[in-house]
């Protein structure tokens, strides 16, 4: 009879499974991002990419643009970035930080110990020279100058004036002029000019005569003496030169006018939003930069003849990893499929209409270098060829046709395409970049070799073969957390609705979209994902698009290994690589130590010295923090030889630098670190509280390495020695876990940096073992509060859910998918029309600590257990989840319903002991590489 009870229940648990497996399956064919328009706006464009080429889709229908991304493209050189000789300079920083004398120590580093800029040595000479010769033009100042020639610009502009066309990447000396009327009753005094800030260096006239000058990025307040200014029409004249990043008149704090002295901004007269310009000299010399930056490549215009469209439709499919627009137009039904193919290393379009014979148009190659050129492969080829003006690296890009029925002309500058069926474009390309030491590729003979092998591929095969290599990766995982009453409706109009309407499946959307643009931007053999991951648009992008190391490259990869992705970790595994390589030298002229060490920002060139400025580019544990996800890769796959041969020589070193670095506190007798920082926070300080939880976590992990590995016994204890020596994590005053060594925390400080979680989350040096840490941290949470950037309200997800706190982390949740670009115009953190995550402006972090975040909340396996729905939101009563990963080399699939779990499967990979739990419930289970193991809702073995 228990037999019977036993095989019916079993019957049971098997119906719902496939209920379960069913749902998931559902769910997968509801993964599209859709909308009734085109794009209006980069951030409405959608995101395709093969780990190497990406692009981002406008969909227009009388002209599409398709702006494209080649992942090896940016500025800079290969260069040594550390400086020589600056370890001297160690003992008298740390020697200020420690008598209190921040100022003095922050300016000391400055100087002396920041890293090597590009062109650092040159530059002072040429740049002297063409300051001069810039200066020298002073007739555009004068009332009377003709500019009646001269174009138009909207000012200020709050990104600087690359956003401008034109503009775009430009640096140099440009003059700027406008008029404004003053009333009768305003002569006769003294009066302010306010022009906000100006990148870098203004000359500012007024009626032809010098008001004022700077040298930096201050905003700009000019006195024009009485006199100077009459009744009626005056002119001011503004000669900017700027010498890289935002140029132009950027922000105002108070208001564009002209004003009385001592009065109210609101009493004087504004000035037009409309300035006049003439581009002086766009050819500066190359400024001295800390980073390289991310390049965007070129655009496909497609252009079509005028038509009346109606049923316009813009999709992108993340099940298949394909894009779509459609619409109808003098009774024919046009579409168009893109995609961005890893087996075949080509940009696919595909053209097909209704009515055969209907398709005509020209496509066209455009880039924003301004050293790019365009001319004819052959009669079904385009090319275009470009040089970064800052840099070594070249590219090369090719277009090609191929049609069914009707003519193509390809001369030098488009493609021609008249009266086909059916059209399908090809794009390839690639740069010079070999490594971050070689740069001796030909991008002519890789662009070539590409389209060689498809021109005889037709594009279902192409389509098939992309198709089926994007869902090795994908369909690794699924989740199904019910149906929305806003599910239907465009993408658009979901995210405006998100936050007073339930709508799960947006969050089974926005989830899996995180995972479609980390399996397009992150590919074994490329590069890792950067700022941006794959896509940018600017030559300009905002912090260069690079790598940021103190949480933005870390976080990119957070859902990696638990949403079934750790073959996209390849690509982070590779950039770790070579750091620890570059990371030695600035190890050793920086600090005299052994091992390698990483600071906050790296580039294509894998500089790992400080940038920027002492009070925050001087941060130690880059490198440590990179090494703690090795040791994550290892817990979850359980891969030795991946550990024994690539993660422990890497975590050994980076441990080897903090065994020399970390040095006595002389207050309280610990190891602290210092000089370093808490991440953007607070300046140039001794002992940060990240740090030592970093560092702590590094030699931990290297002692289990040691003793699993069974080498390396002496440095294992002499990491135990120093691990107990380093200073602990300390509770502050008000009950706060202490960002610093002092008790200085603020209540009120809402910075978006929560450094000191770290311990908690991805780190676990402050669990639920020690109690008073953890709601120390907790209150640490609620004083910095649940406002911020985007990336910055992801961090804090994962934390209120690795806290236990699920409708925090849910609320936290809400707010990362609130809509950035709101009606006022003013941006902030949330998502853009694309679900891509706001900073604003866009970095892609977000998106992926969001997806991570969610995972959290229904999984954790950082102890010693795996514990189901550890942090359910009430939001999110009932779901199904099928291929979720955990530590210990185990996948799992289970379903909960009305909050309560309902069934599990559990599949062990490596075999070993499976610890469950489950509420208050825990089992273990022996297990067996490669078999599966069911469980009931109370964690009963079936």
């Amino acid at each position: 009879m228990k037999n019977k009870r036993h095989l019916a229940l079993k019957h049971i648990v098997t119906a719902i499974l496939l209920v379960m497996v069913a749902d998931a399956a559902r769910s997968q064919t509801d993964l599209k991002l859709w909308y009734k328009q085109p794009a209006q706006k980069w951030t409405d464009a959608l995101p395709i990419g093969n780990g190497r080429l990406g692009a981002m889709i406008f969909g227009g229908a009388e002209e599409d643009r398709v702006q494209f991304n080649e992942q090896t493209l940016w500025t800079g050189s290969p260069r040594p970035y550390e400086r020589k000789g600056a370890v001297k300079y160690l003992p008298q920083i740390r020697q200020l930080l420690f008598d209190g004398k921040q100022p003095e120590a922050e300016a000391l580093a400055q100087q002396h110990f920041m890293g090597m800029k590009s062109n650092e040595a040159n530059y002072a000479p040429d740049s002297t020279k063409w300051l001069k010769k810039v200066s020298a033009v002073v007739a555009p100042a004068a009332p009377g100058f003709n500019d009646s020639k001269w174009k138009t610009i909207n000012l200020p502009a709050a990104n600087g004036w690359e956003i401008t066309p034109g503009f775009e990447g430009l640096d140099g000396a440009v003059w700027l002029r406008t008029t404004f009327d003053m009333p009768a009753n305003m002569t006769g005094k003294n009066m302010v000019l306010s022009i906000g800030r100006v990148r870098d260096i203004d000359h500012t006239y007024v009626n032809g005569k010098l008001i004022g000058s700077a040298a930096n990025t201050a905003n700009r307040k000019y006195t024009i003496p009485a006199g100077l200014l009459h009744q009626g029409k005056n002119t001011i004249a503004v000669q900017v030169i700027n010498f890289f990043d935002k140029g132009g008149l950027t922000t105002v704090k108070e208001k564009f006018a002209v004003y009385p002295e001592g009065e109210n901004p609101e009493n004087g007269v504004l000035l037009k939003s409309q300035w006049k310009y003439w581009i002086q000299d766009d050819n500066p010399p190359s400024y001295p930069r800390y980073n390289a930056d991310y390049q965007p490549f070129a655009d496909v215009y497609l252009q079509f003849p005028k038509q009346a469209v109606t049923d316009y439709m813009r999709d992108l499919d993340i099940s298949n990893a394909t894009a779509h627009v459609s619409y109808k137009a003098n009774g024919v039904t046009y579409t168009r499929e893109y995609l961005s193919s890893a087996p075949d290393q080509v940009i696919a379009i595909h053209l097909t209409a209704s009515k055969p014979g209907s398709i005509s148009l020209k496509a066209l190659l455009k880039s924003l270098h301004k050293n790019f050129v365009t001319r004819k492969v052959d009669d079904h080829t385009l090319a275009l060829s470009l040089k970064i003006r800052d840099g070594v690296l070249k590219g090369v890009s090719y277009l090609h046709i191929q049609t069914k029925g009707g003519k193509v002309l390809v001369t030098a500058n488009n493609i021609a395409v008249t009266g086909a069926n059916e059209a399908t474009f090809y794009l390839s390309a690639a740069t010079n970049f070999k490594n971050y030491h070689d740069v001796s590729g030909n991008p002519e003979a890789i662009c070539k070799k590409q389209i060689t092998v498809i021109e005889h591929k037709s594009y279902a095969a192409i389509k098939a073969a992309h198709i089926k290599d994007y869902q090795k990766y994908f369909n690794t995982f699924s989740i199904d957390l019910g149906k929305g009453v806003n599910a239907d409706l465009p993408t658009d109009e979901r995210i405006l609705k998100f936050r007073e309407t339930p709508d799960p499946s947006f969050i089974t959307l926005y989830t899996q979209y995180g995972r479609y643009l980390l399996i397009s931007s992150s590919r074994p053999g490329n590069g890792p994902a950067n700022l941006q991951g794959l896509w940018n648009d600017l030559l300009t992008p905002p912090w260069g698009s690079k790598y940021t190391t103190n949480i933005n490259l870390q976080m990119n990869y957070w859902p990696a290994e638990v949403l079934n992705l750790s073959a996209c970790s390849e690509p982070f595994f590779g950039i770790v690589d070579d750091l620890a390589q570059t990371g030695k030298a600035t190890a050793s002229e920086h600090y005299g130590a052994p091992g390698w060490v990483l600071h906050h920002n790296t580039d294509q060139w894998r500089g790992t010295a400080p940038v920027n400025a002492s009070n925050h580019g001087i941060w130690v544990s880059g490198g440590a923090w990179l090494c703690h996800q090795l040791w994550e890769h290892y817990l979850y796959t359980k891969d030795e030889v991946f550990l024994r041969d690539r993660a422990y020589p890497e975590m050994k070193g980076a441990a080897e630098f903090f065994v020399h670095f970390l040095v006595k506190d002389p207050k309280t007798g610990y190891l602290i670190s210092t000089p370093s920082n808490s991440p953007e926070h607070g300046g140039l300080v001794a002992g940060p509280t990240m740090d030592h939880q970093i560092i702590r976590d590094l030699f931990k992990n290297c002692i289990a390495a040691s003793e699993l590995l069974g080498i390396d016994k002496a440095f294992a204890d002499t990491l135990r020695l120093k691990y107990n020596q380093i200073v602990p994590n300390k509770i502050g005053k008000y009950g706060q876990l202490q960002e610093w060594m002092e008790d200085k925390d603020d209540t009120t400080d809402t910075h978006r940096h929560v450094s000191h979680m770290w311990g908690v989350f991805p780190g676990t040096d402050i669990t639920w073992k020690t109690p008073e840490l953890m709601k120390a941290a907790e209150r640490s949470m609620h004083y910095r509060g649940d406002e911020g950037t985007g990336w910055s309200i992801a961090w804090k997800v994962n934390i209120w859910a690795r806290m236990k706190e699920g409708d925090h982390a849910y609320l936290m949740f809400t707010k990362l998918l609130s809509p950035a670009d709101v009606s006022s115009g003013k941006e902030k953190g949330g998502v853009y029309h694309n679900l891509f995550d706001a900073h604003p402006p866009f970095q892609i972090d977000g998106n992926f600590g969001g997806a991570a975040g969610l995972s959290e909340m229904l999984l954790q396996s950082q102890g010693d257990d795996i514990e189901l729905l550890p942090a359910l939101p009430s939001a999110l009563t009932e779901g199904a989840i099928k291929g979720i990963c955990a530590r210990g080399g185990f996948d799992l699939n289970f379903s909960w319903q009305r909050g309560k779990l309902q069934t599990l499967e559990v599949l062990s990979k490596n075999g070993g002991t499976c610890h469950l739990r489950y509420q208050d419930k825990t089992i273990s289970v022996e297990t067996q590489k490669g078999k599966t193991y069911r469980f009931d809702a109370g964690l009963k073995q079936l």
